[in-house]
């Protein structure tokens, strides 16, 4: 019984050492050995089952596959002094495990060298570009065209790119790339995400659009109402074109149609002049005289022929 107590120790005591001593370095891992907190041999990059010492030697794990860096957004100025928030990210890896692992140590401590040395580079070439070459990559015509920009913008849009914000972005890797491999990092890409106006320039940015944009709006509503007065001035001339052209015609018709009745009057009165006169005179006497009209004339006018004769009768 004792022996099988004594064999049931021995295993278990073995179990222990081979569980302490040997490890499984995964297809993305690399490992470092150390001992006593110091690197010890080659770092491992290669997976599969792997021994060290038991309780002596420890086993530091990194990963191997490609890892996201996503700096803050950083306010810096461009060479023609416009202020901007640019926002960049990189790809990166460990590719000197036992470099990193003596510098950096883990990657907490990595993504703020990262912050640091890329931040400079990112300063360092945007302040050395005017902002349309941060912006664009190539003297491409744009597919928007702008209307009512004023002459300073013009100009901004129209120079020539002599970088691009590619190459800005790779000239911030090439920049960055050398400083990380002393900590056994190997950049491998650098890229701008996005860049946009600070508070204050953004502002006035917009003003200036509002402003361009009300430019504009009263531009339209200018030609409107030129367009609109222009409109009703040709309207007014052809209404009075059409009134006078039918007043005309109207008083061609009226004259034809006076002299008509005045020819058939002189036909009519023409028979008997005398009976013309006596129907005139009655109605300048139904016309003149009423109830409340006095009229003084002497007995030997004309105006009264028909009554004296009348009365003398």
């Amino acid at each position: 019984m004792r022996g099988m107590v004594i064999v049931a120790v021995v295993v278990f005591a073995l179990f222990i050492l081979f569980s302490g001593a040997a490890f499984v370095v995964d297809e993305t891992e690399q490992v470092v050995i150390t001992q006593f907190g110091r690197s010890v041999g080659e770092p491992i990059k290669d997976a599969g089952l792997r021994f060290k010492i038991p309780f002596i030697q420890e086993a530091n794990f990194f990963p191997k596959n490609l890892l996201e860096w996503d700096g803050d957004p950083g306010q810096m100025p461009t060479l023609d002094k416009t202020y901007i928030w640019v926002d960049t990210f990189s790809r990166w890896r460990i590719d000197d495990p036992l470099a990193f692992f003596e510098t950096v140590n883990n990657e907490m401590a990595a993504l703020a060298k990262l912050d640091n040395i890329i931040e400079s580079a990112t300063r360092n070439l945007i302040t050395s570009h005017h902002l349309i070459e941060a912006v664009r990559n190539s003297d491409r015509k744009m597919d928007i065209r702008e209307v009512g920009i004023d002459e300073t913008i013009k100009e901004i849009i129209v120079k020539p790119i002599e970088v691009g914000r590619e190459k800005i972005a790779k000239g911030i890797m090439e920049q960055a790339q050398p400083k990380m491999l002393q900590f056994g990092i190997e950049l491998v890409d650098v890229r701008i995400k996005r860049i946009n106006y600070v508070e204050e320039v953004q502002q006035a940015v917009y003003n200036r659009m509002i402003a361009e944009r009300k430019q504009i709006a009263e531009k339209f509503r200018s030609e409107g109402r030129g367009e609109s007065s222009k409109i009703a001035g040709e309207k007014e001339k052809e209404l009075k074109k059409i009134t006078s052209e039918a007043y005309r015609k109207a008083q061609e018709i009226k004259g034809k149609a006076d002299a008509e009745a005045t020819r058939i009057y002189a036909d009519a009165y023409s028979k008997d002049p005398e009976f013309y006169s006596f129907i005139n005179t009655l109605e300048i006497y139904k016309d003149s005289l009423d109830k409340e009209t006095w009229l003084m004339l002497s007995t030997k006018s004309d105006f009264f022929k028909y009554l004296k004769k009348y009365y003398t009768e």
